[in-house]
């Protein structure tokens, strides 16, 4: 079934308006996927918090135009799909490499990252990044640590002074010093 020109027209116009202002994506060739290999696929992009679109190619570059896409769309062939999100590009990057690994029909022909165009052997290097959350909470904890070892050591003057004390009780070391006044 042919689709129409007003389909295309809004076709362009939705994929204009979701890449507007979206600087993260991968563009892939996504080959001889069955149905259900797409559905996992499609599963695994959604969880990254990112959007996938199976794309032809000259919607596509009409679609990008103003974009950080614009650059990568001009030489698109063969099926292309579109993978993208204003979220964590490298949890997008880690759920597309693993999803790739496991099926070949599925490969890159590039990225973009904060606007600036990577090509295919940089993805690697991007899904083996950690991911923001993880990037989060080892920042956290470089900054918890020296307060946490600064109340630790505060709190050890306390209690070896209570050591101390309690130590000179049990061996009679202060009887010493109620004898000589009295």
């Amino acid at each position: 079934m042919a689709v129409t020109k007003a389909k295309k027209i809004s076709q362009v116009e939705t994929l204009a308006a979701e890449l507007n202002g979206v600087s993260n994506g991968f563009i892939a060739e996504y080959g001889k996927l069955t149905v259900a290999q797409d559905d996992v696929l499609r599963k695994a992009v959604r969880e990254a918090g990112a959007k996938y679109r199976v794309v032809k190619n000259t919607l596509a570059q009409r679609a990008t135009v103003g974009t950080a896409f614009e650059e990568v769309a001009k030489s698109l062939k063969g099926r292309t799909s579109i993978a993208y999100t204003q979220g964590d590009i490298v949890a997008l990057a880690k759920a597309l490499t693993k999803y790739a690994k496991d099926h070949p029909e599925l490969s890159f022909k590039a990225s973009v990252v904060e606007g600036k165009v990577l090509d295919v052997k940089q993805i690697d290097v991007l899904a083996s990044l950690p991911s923001k959350d993880e990037l989060y909470s080892k920042l956290l904890y470089l900054l918890n640590a020296p307060a946490t070892r600064l109340a630790s050591a505060i709190a050890g003057v306390g209690r070896n002074l209570a050591v101390v004390i309690d130590q000179g009780v049990k061996e009679n070391k202060f009887q010493g010093g109620e004898a000589a006044s009295a």
